[in-house]
């Protein structure tokens, strides 16, 4: 077995299409489909379904798949450690943020760290708090930042960084618009803007409502910060989100008031694998993120 037959295989099983797989690889069909044969000759499997011009995994084709997959980012891993063992200021650092650390936290640091390692490279995939967890655990990144930080995934261990406030959201022309602080409750009757089920920034609000014994409208739900403040500034809603993710301005026609009754936070954090360990570029990365914020946080008290 090859590994250019793993690769052409695995490139075929994403695509379901020899010819698009030929395209992307940039050799032959021939070449593909020749290679494809000859590894299910090895195996004495089929690992393809043909269907005219497409092909699909066989049951045994994903579980191979699946193999592969787990191989390849063993070997990639492999193929990083010995690079960054020669020069880890040059190396790449794979990092997972949810869209609420997107516009201000995740480039604070990494511009931050830059400044002293500019040689280093960055893979930023965005993702939901869970995806990101599953992401490290299955070594796709090297860490995540991410909140709350989780407290009993026994696969990852997280730092805590800092706890933020959460805030209202509100139309201008809201009746508490003009308020310094105000209660959960008396959102009561308003319809909110949310993530989608499933999100952890839902749990945390969904969570704060029950405790002030109401369960809120949700009239409209957005899949990232941005689209929430966005369906807020139309007036179609009010929400509760991080305050960090309004620090450098206001959408139009907003206004954010403190929650004071009770106080919604959440803590912030880095997360790595418990069962691995980091390459060199991806540890000074980690050491230099918890030193910044803690100075950081000292600085600010």
């Amino acid at each position: 077995m090859e590994l250019r037959q793993i690769q052409y295989f695995m490139e075929v099983a994403k695509r379901e299409h020899v010819t698009e797989a030929a395209v992307a690889l940039h050799v032959a069909q021939s070449a593909v489909s020749r290679q494809i044969f000859n590894l299910e000759m090895e195996l004495g499997v089929d690992l393809f379904f043909r269907e005219g011009r497409n092909v699909r995994l066989t049951p045994i084709g994903k579980i191979f798949l699946e193999h592969m997959e787990e191989a390849m980012t063993v070997i990639e891993n492999a193929r990083r450690e010995v690079d960054e063992y020669l020069d880890p200021e040059k190396g790449t650092i794979r990092i997972g943020f949810p869209s609420s650390l997107a516009a201000y936290t995740l480039p604070t640091v990494i511009s931050a760290f830059s400044r002293k390692h500019p040689d280093v490279k960055y893979q930023l995939r965005q993702g939901s708090y869970h995806s990101l967890i599953d992401g490290v655990i299955k070594g796709e990144m090297d860490m995540a930042l991410l909140g709350p930080v989780p407290k009993e995934e026994k696969k990852v261990h997280g730092h805590i960084l800092f706890t933020e406030k959460m805030v209202a959201l509100l139309p201008n022309r809201h009746k508490h618009a003009d308020k310094k602080s105000l209660k959960l409750s008396q959102l009561r009757d308003d319809s909110f803007v949310l993530f989608p089920n499933g999100y952890i920034l839902r749990e945390i609000i969904m969570n704060a409502c029950h405790q002030q014994g109401f369960q809120p409208n949700v009239s409209f739900e957005g899949e990232d910060i941005d689209a929430i403040k966005g369906l807020v500034s139309a007036g179609l809603g009010v929400t509760v989100i991080p305050e960090i993710t309004l620090i450098d301005s206001l959408p139009r026609q907003t206004v954010k008031v403190p929650v004071v009754d009770p106080q919604v936070t959440r803590t912030v954090g880095i997360i790595i694998p418990t069962d691995r360990e980091m390459l060199p570029t991806a540890k000074l990365f980690h050491e230099f993120t918890i030193e910044f914020f803690h100075m950081l946080g000292s600085f600010q008290n």
